[in-house]
């Protein structure tokens, strides 16, 4: 059986050598205090929305700054406001961290100068004490620890202040929000003050920052249609100084279309054992609110035993269980699908059998378990079992899924095995076909059996493996592909309304990554 990389070996072994590091001698200064809570920061790069700099000084150690996977150097700095005497850097790496990297300071946050370079580091936790001065601190990444980005939990810099202000703005008071569209919502408050003045605010989407508006008012675009929001509000003034939140506000965005309508959530590759985006893309979940859910196999991670099911995917996902329909994948079956069947019963196997079929409207679903056909190359039990529930559908619109995919742009690309359960559907005129084991979204043309494009009676395809799991970003876009990404987590949001359905992909800042259809049912 093909067992599919994660990084759970990476993380065990990190959180085992997880030590304070002491990376030069002396400690902080008993009068030191903390310079870097909330002040602004700039980064080279984040790997999505939510993963930006704010994380990183926002004193919650839950939240990260990631960088985009695969590349050096990258880096975070921190504006502390005024020129200080810095004692002491102190940084709490996520999984991803820095085997070397730099420590600099600059007055201007343009020139720098490297006060330590760090050699043979290992995650975890790391203090280093420094004899420096500046108002700007960088940890410069150079080589990364592992094969992804650099991440971490919290960035501290401990030391004196020079002077400047140390005065924060009072909270924006009478957030609301003044419109919304399908895809936005607009938003207005009465000015914060400040004894030297506000000189922009920080805009809070569901706790991430998503606009600094130097005014009372602010547009949040590219939002998912028919889906609640959060917001707050956070005045800031020309130190740095971060004030407290406004009062919060709930706006939802406007259905995509008017019309009876039935949404589907769905995505695959979902609960780590390390990784907790699963509880971030539940969470888009929750504020879609959809009739149905259904998922593409590797529910959970790594042997989908019973007790990984109720320790990690029964906290985020199990929430929906009640209106889930499952698919198996590669990981479920290394417990022999024991844990997932005790885990979803008779919703995952409703004849006795880990495949089945369903209806929702106008659409026939159907949930196929792919291993033995993956591993071996045959399946002629399901595969006849297949044959017969298409041949007595009854429905206008056909939507298959599981876990390996046919036709596939990432790591383990097109895969000739599973022809005949592709050729079945095709056979069959269906709709659409959803698959995961490689965590990326793409979206791809209709395609013939060969993997051509064929517009007048192709078979629609997409891979969603972006349900919380690592994802992967060896992505090599094969003929017929139309969107693809591999630098986020998230949803897909399925409407199907009579015999049309349309999509739209949303990732866990809640931006709209894809938006698909409608389509017309064949």
């Amino acid at each position: 059986m093909i067992k599919k990389h994660t990084r759970a070996g990476v993380a065990i072994a990190l959180f085992a050598l997880v030590v304070p590091q002491i990376a030069a001698s002396g400690t902080a200064n008993a009068a030191d205090s903390l310079l870097s809570a909330n002040k602004p920061t700039t980064i080279s790069s984040a790997e999505a929305e939510t993963f930006g700099g704010a994380n990183a000084v926002d004193g919650n150690s839950t939240t990260r700054w990631a960088s985009l996977e695969g590349v050096d150097p990258q880096w975070i700095a921190v504006d502390l406001g005024a020129t200080a005497t810095i004692s002491k850097v102190k940084i709490n790496w996520e999984a991803a961290y820095a085997s070397e990297y730099k420590i600099q300071t600059s007055a201007d946050g343009s020139t720098w100068s490297t006060k330590k370079t760090l050699t043979g580091q290992n995650g975890g936790i790391d203090e280093t004490s420094l004899t420096a001065s500046g108002r700007h601190v960088r940890i410069y990444g150079t080589k990364r620890g592992t094969a992804y980005g650099y991440s971490l939990f919290e960035l501290e810099v401990w030391g004196s202040s020079n002077g400047g202000d140390t005065s924060v703005p009072t909270a924006p008071s009478g957030l609301a929000s003044t419109g919304t569209t399908s895809n936005s919502v607009s938003l207005q408050w009465t000015a914060a003050s400040d004894n030297i003045g506000v000189t922009s605010y920080d805009v809070l989407r569901n706790g991430s920052v998503v606009g600094t508006p130097t005014g009372t008012t602010f547009t949040d675009t590219g939002l998912a249609s028919g889906t609640a929001f959060t917001y707050t509000v956070k005045a800031r003034d020309a130190a740095g100084n971060l004030g407290p939140a406004s009062n919060s506000v709930q706006a939802t965005t406007l259905p995509a279309a008017p019309g009876d309508t039935i949404t589907v959530v769905a995505a695959g590759d979902i609960a780590s054992l390390t990784n907790t985006e699963h509880y971030e893309t539940a969470k888009l979940i929750d504020q879609i609110k959809p009739n149905h859910v259904l998922t593409v196999g590797d529910n959970q991670y790594d042997s989908g035993t019973i007790a990984e099911f109720k320790a990690h995917y029964d906290k985020s996902w199990g929430k929906f269980k009640n209106i889930t329909h499952p698919a198996t994948g590669n990981h479920e079956w290394e417990d022999n699908l024991n844990g997932y069947k005790s885990y979803f019963g008779a919703q995952a196997f409703p004849a006795g059998k880990p495949y089945y079929s369903w209806e929702a409207g106008d659409f026939h679903f159907v949930s196929f378990d792919s291993q033995k056909l993956y591993d071996t190359g045959a399946d002629s039990t399901q595969l006849n079992w297949l044959k017969a529930d298409l041949a007595a559908n009854t429905k206008a619109c056909v939507v298959g899924y599981w876990h390996h995919p046919r036709f596939n742009s990432g790591e383990y690309g097109d895969k000739s095995v599973m022809a005949p359960l592709w050729n079945a559907f095709a056979d069959a005129k269906a709709d659409l076909v959803l698959s995961g084991h490689d965590h990326h979204y793409e979206r791809l043309k209709p395609l013939s059996k060969t993997g051509s494009v064929d517009e007048a009676n192709g078979l629609r395809a997409a891979i969603i493996g972006i349900g919380g799991d690592y994802l992967y970003d060896k992505v090599k876009p094969r003929t017929g592909v139309e969107k693809w990404f591999a630098d986020s987590h998230g949803v897909v949001k399925f409407t199907l309304s009579g015999r049309s359905y349309s999509w739209e992909v949303i990732d866990t800042a809640g931006k709209v990554r894809d938006k698909a259809g409608p389509y017309n049912c064949r």
